[in-house]
């Protein structure tokens, strides 16, 4: 946040004399004074949400300029506002959750920054091509926003590009041009005593390795499953193939705020409604119904779509506490085409 906003005020500061009001910003119907305003009002809007905790709307304040503010003015009030959303998020809990509406009504402080970082980003860019100006951030600045609130596009050679695309700011070959976009913040489910958070690109790159994916983990977590199963999250993000929420999920203990496990889907459902559900859990965590409770959850947030018909679930023959959990959780044993494994499937019922 920092980062992105220091070359912003550096940027813009140097050309604050030259005239911003009449001139449009790239391809916005604003101007160049307008767009620039319009960055010190994001930035802090976002800071009012997280020090607000809000959770219904926006926090219901304005930001205005000073009558006779000029545009070093403005650029002065941009790095003020980042300021305050730099400070809110480091300050801010990892699992407070304010309101948002894309996609899912909510974001956490992580969220919120590469929000913030997208509006830096973007409309320094509208307005370095107002003014005729070259602009290209840190690559790393790019790759921070994509891999949050970007996890259902594809990569592309290099960030910078690849976000102008996903926003309609530019062309990939390759590509169709983009008329309408929206990013994704990732979506949370919650339990009595649980809650899901849907694990991101940048999660699950780490969480394949050797890391813990921004969570806190009880010991012995990650464990093996959750490894893997981040890798294919990532492997689907890759080929752009990733729909975020028929992804992972990792099971954190609300009363802690410690990470047990994870839970998630295969992919997307398929054209019958069939959609295929594993899940694992630190072995510290186990005998305590975590799992039982998470999967309920989660089986029945998918049941609840339109596309969604059946959750299925492969178990090794040898897993006894996987297919106990199975059962608990209202799951049928069903043939199954792999003979190492038991299946097992959940239906809702359906009128008509």
């Amino acid at each position: 946040m920092e980062q992105a906003v220091a070359e912003c005020v550096s940027l813009l500061g140097a050309v604050a004399e030259w005239e911003w009001e009449g001139v449009r910003a790239g391809r916005l119907d604003w101007d160049c004074r307008q767009t620039a305003v319009h960055i010190a009002e994001d930035l802090i809007a976002y800071a009012g949400q997280l020090a607000g905790r809000e959770q219904d709307g926006y926090s219901p304040f304005e930001l205005s300029l000073e009558e006779g503010a000029d545009n070093a003015g403005a650029v002065r009030v941009i790095g003020a506002m980042g300021a305050l959303l730099a400070a809110a998020i480091r300050t801010t809990p990892r699992d407070v959750r304010a309101f948002h509406p894309y996609p899912f009504r909510s974001a956490n402080r992580e969220g919120f920054a590469a929000m913030g970082v997208a509006e830096v980003l973007l409309h320094t860019h509208d307005i370095c091509e107002g003014l005729g100006l070259r602009y290209e951030p840190a690559s790393e600045l790019c790759d921070f926003v994509l891999t949050r609130l970007f996890p259902h596009v594809r990569p592309g050679p290099t960030p910078w590009p690849t976000l102008l695309w996903a926003t309609g700011r530019g062309e990939l070959p390759g590509r169709a041009p983009l008329t309408e976009w929206r990013w994704n913040n990732n979506l949370v489910i919650g339990t009595e005593r649980l809650t899901l958070e849907g694990v991101t690109p940048a999660a699950a790159t780490d969480l394949s390795t050797v890391g813990g994916g921004g969570f806190e983990w009880i010991e012995g977590g990650p464990v093996e499953g959750t490894r893997v199963g981040a890798g294919l999250v990532y492997k689907q993000y890759e080929d752009g193939i990733h729909r975020p929420e028929w992804g992972m999920y990792v099971l954190v203990r609300r009363e802690d705020g410690r990470a047990l496990g994870a839970m998630g889907f295969h992919g997307v459902p398929d054209e019958a409604g069939r959609v295929e559900i594993g899940y694992d859990l630190v072995e510290g965590a186990r005998g305590h119904g975590y799992a039982t409770e998470a999967l309920r959850t989660l089986s029945a947030w998918a049941l609840d779509r339109d596309e969604v018909r059946t959750v299925v679930a492969n178990v090794e023959r040898g897993n006894l506490p996987s297919q106990n959990v199975l059962a608990r959780a209202g799951f049928t044993q069903v043939p199954a085409e792999d003979p190492a494994h038991l299946a097992y499937e959940l239906r809702e019922p359906r009128e008509g």
